[in-house]
């Protein structure tokens, strides 16, 4: 049985109040909450063995590189790569997206190719494209988004021919919480000759992610919205593809050879890797997989559709909250983004957080998403694996609350 009390109990930040009252977090779709493990693990390295990798054979530079490689070790399983090999340190999911348009893109792509995306991407999965097509002089095309918030498969059916050499696109919605089929795409885009790429920033920490399986080519998620910290994400990309990518910034620890005429590569993954990485950062991100992994993402993912469901019941008993994204939990991560009447979504999460209730509003960096459904701006409620029925109750009692300020 998941036991979402034991869950808690392990992240500090839960024993705070906010505004006088226990803090209700409904932000994790931002970035998630720290367990102690994670803390913990990254001062240690500043305690005990702070010490730059790759470069010092004393013991504390030893011991720093045997924890950071083994972090990088430790992802690979989780995501099921063939290799750590494939395994690229990067920044965020962001970096990692545009290390691919950088690298592979501008190595690849040639004017008159298209890259296909969709109607529900971030902004990092759209403004990187955006540049190597005035840089490149390739078509962007994108799928569009259905009023229930689905992706429109027929259109994507005539979208992908043989001049997409690469399909772009999310895994779970940041907006909608729509869980995309990626196996039934990647299928498609290979169909004609297509890479795909695959923004895994909400779905690696929500559901169980095998790169293998879903027969992807590039996958990018970020640390921090799996209760690792900031500052560290990962590109994963078939070994085979980044063996044949040119490097997408040059510097130290990502060189064989220097001389003042040519320089040579390092192999993989540090090819990709230029300068002094983030240390503690990645040693985090790899205590946090041990902490994901010691709960079973099936666990993770049974208990967000649980929850999701509930709130999907409950929030509809809010007079004029219109709710974006589908309505059935088992296609759906824990994101809840709604209007409420004609209330401002800053004036609802101004209203929740005097309540103590931690929430996100804006576009989230998803403007043509906006766009499509005619908002500015919605109202973001989003769970994770410390998220209980009664923060739901807390949520739902704040928002007839926010209906009587501005009734």
């Amino acid at each position: 049985m998941y036991d979402v009390n034991a869950v808690r109990a392990q992240f500090p930040v839960f024993q705070r109040k906010v505004n006088g009252k226990p803090l209700v977090y409904l932000d994790s779709t931002a970035t998630s909450q720290k367990p102690l493990a994670v803390i913990e693990a990254m001062d240690e390295f500043y305690l005990r063995y702070n010490s730059n990798v790759h470069r010092g054979i004393h013991t504390l530079s030893e011991e720093a590189t045997a924890a950071y490689e083994g972090a990088r070790e430790r992802i690979a399983r989780f995501i099921n790569a063939r290799s750590s090999r494939e395994v690229i340190y990067t920044r965020n999911t962001t970096e990692a997206i545009n290390l691919v348009a950088y690298a592979w893109g501008r190595a690849n792509l040639k004017p008159g190719d298209a890259v296909l995306i969709t109607e529900m991407e971030h902004h990092s999965n759209i403004v990187p494209w955006q540049i190597l097509r005035d840089l490149v002089d390739i078509e962007l095309r994108v799928v569009p988004v259905t009023d229930d918030g689905y992706l429109d498969m027929e259109a994507l059916d005539r979208l992908l021919d043989e001049r997409v050499k690469l399909v772009s696109i999310t895994h779970m919605s940041n907006v909608l919480g729509t869980i995309n089929p990626v196996e039934e795409i990647a299928r498609k885009a290979h169909a004609v000759g297509a890479l795909i790429l695959v923004d895994g920033a909400q779905s690696v920490p929500h559901l169980p992610v095998d790169v293998q399986a879903l027969d992807i080519d590039f996958l990018a998620f970020s640390g921090h919205k799996m209760c690792g910290p900031t500052g560290i994400g990962v590109l994963w990309g078939r070994e085979e593809i980044l063996e044949a990518m040119p490097p997408f910034m040059g510097g130290g620890d990502m060189i064989r050879r220097v001389t003042l005429e040519r320089s040579t590569w390092a192999d993989l993954p540090h090819k990709f890797e230029a300068g002094t990485p983030a240390i503690a950062e990645a040693i985090g991100l790899g205590a946090a997989v041990d902490f994901l992994s010691s709960l079973g993402m099936a666990n993770v993912r049974q208990h967000e559709i649980e929850i999701t469901a509930y709130a999907l019941e409950a929030l509809s008993e809010v007079p004029r909250l219109r709710l974006f994204g589908p309505r059935n939990p088992h296609h759906k991560g824990g994101v809840m983004a709604f209007t409420l009447g004609a209330v401002h979504a800053h004036d609802v999460a101004a209203v929740l957080d005097r309540e103590g209730i931690a929430v996100r509003a804006g576009h989230h960096c998803a403007q043509p998403l906006m766009q499509r459904y005619g908002v500015v701006a919605t109202t973001r409620a989003s769970f994770y694996l410390y998220t209980t029925f009664e923060e739901v109750d807390c949520l739902v009692e704040a928002l007839h609350k926010v209906e009587e300020v501005f009734a």
